[in-house]
């Protein structure tokens, strides 16, 4: 009709959103909050911000992630044709705003001054030839703070899950995780695709599941054993327990469970993205957790906020097994010291104030609480994540994100909200006051 615009069509070149390409608009791609590897899949491939005046090249970033995220989150169901997307309000409100708070995960964090000058003015060398002493420094600091003789640098922290535990579990043998473990949820199944290790979940293994249990599910067989069963090499954990909101694994039942795990001859490994949070949550140095384990894989990228990279923690033979796998990966790299500068940065100026996102989710949480009784629960934010029940979690992210708040669906009826470097008293105050109403106009909880 003449005088009338007409909404754009999937494929026209045409595009609603002001300054994000028709690839974007129609073409979306999916979101993960996979907490190793977060990514907006082609998002370097548009990189102009908007004409408008007040728009920088880092917030054109931000908003082009959360139209990523909201997009998808409202694009029509499979199976249902071709046609439009299903964008609507929050599409339109996200178009003119600018997004200020980004609470989806801790790997956000952009390095801080004093963290791209060290990695700026680091000695490097190749580390494939083990020439590189910034990686060296890094290696041997770390290991010295978790208890252990040998670490090793690798690119990620589902690369070092794996390089340990497929270092210590050989071919046609088990590992025991928790069935909301991030190597069971999260980790694409390498173990079994690229390892040949099967994976068993027990569920409670982090609280509920008596310890009786546990040992009964032990596969060892240190009397010769069956030839029926797969035989368990490894029991694993992760500390902090990611899908269930960050919460910290007691001290006394890690230490029965390595009492278990060291009678039956099994290793007892830790996935420990955010264990550096789980030490200062329980105000024990690292070195207390990381004792507990025979093997490790620790963060960089998270809380501490530098850009890249992991470790795995152990004893030398078995680092050096591990070593084996990161090659086979593709996991080496020359002139690493680039990267390891900033997490040796992290590690000696950034690693104390994890306290501070913990006050701010608690915060955060009481605020929320208070507002909706019944979809969160302060008690269970121990450090720093909030967990929001709501009715649809996609639906809820997308409000949020039209009123410049990100936060990450962490499944159908769950939200999670990340505190981290990035984010101060005033932002998490603003994410309060966007966050509250919303939750409040949700339906009440039956008491």
């Amino acid at each position: 009709m003449a005088g009338k615009s007409r909404p754009p069509r999937r494929g026209t070149g045409r595009s609603a959103f002001p300054g994000v390409s028709r690839k974007i608009t129609c073409r979306p791609r999916i979101q993960t909050i996979d907490d190793h590897e977060v990514e907006n899949n082609g998002a370097d491939e548009i990189s102009r911000a908007d004409t408008e005046p007040d728009q920088d090249p880092a917030v054109f970033r931000l908003r082009r992630a959360a139209a990523f995220q909201v997009m998808y989150e409202n694009m029509p169901p499979p199976g249902r044709g071709r046609g439009r997307c299903r964008r609507g309000a929050a599409r339109r409100a996200l178009a003119s705003k600018t997004v200020s708070v980004d609470l989806r995960s801790d790997t956000v964090t952009r390095p801080t001054p004093g963290m791209r000058r060290a990695m700026a003015e680091a000695e490097v060398g190749d580390d494939v030839y083990r020439e590189d002493p910034t990686v060296r420094a890094l290696e041997e600091h770390v290991a010295g703070l978790l208890g252990h003789q040998a670490a090793l640098f690798v690119p990620s922290g589902t690369m070092g899950n794996f390089c340990a535990l497929r270092a210590g579990a050989p071919v046609g043998t088990e590992i025991i995780a928790d069935t909301e473990a991030h190597i069971v949820t999260y980790e694409l199944g390498g173990l079994a695709a690229l390892g040949g290790v099967q994976t068993r979940t027990l569920t409670g293994l982090a609280d509920t599941l008596a310890l009786a249990d546990v040992e009964a599910q032990l596969r060892a067989f240190p009397g010769g054993g069956t030839y029926n069963m797969v035989r368990t090499s490894v029991l694993a954990v992760e500390n902090t327990r990611a899908r269930d909101g960050g919460l910290v694994w007691p001290l006394e039942r890690l230490d029965a469970l390595r009492a278990i795990t060291s009678a039956a001859g099994v290793a007892l490994h830790c996935d420990g993205a955010r264990l550096w949070n789980a030490a200062v949550a329980q105000e024990v140095p690292p070195g207390r957790l990381g004792g507990i384990f025979s093997t490790l894989s620790v963060c960089l990228s998270k809380g501490l906020g530098a850009p890249v990279g992991s470790l795995v923690v152990g004893d030398t033979d078995h680092v050096e097994r591990a070593r084996e796998w990161r090659k086979r990966l593709g996991g080496g790299m020359r002139q690493a010291g680039v990267l390891a500068a900033a997490g040796l940065y992290a590690l000696r100026h950034q690693v104390a104030r994890l306290a501070d996102d913990h006050r701010r989710a608690g915060e955060l949480a009481r605020t929320l609480a208070a507002a909706a009784p019944g979809r969160v629960d302060p008690e269970r934010t121990e450090t720093n994540m909030v967990l929001l029940d709501v009715p649809d979690a996609g639906a809820f992210a997308a409000r949020a994100a039209a009123d410049g708040v990100l936060v990450g669906a962490a499944g159908p009826a769950k939200v999670r909200v990340v505190t981290h470097l990035d984010v101060d008293d005033e932002a998490i105050a603003h994410a309060g006051k966007v966050l509250a109403p919303l939750l409040a106009d949700l339906p009440a909880v039956a008491a």
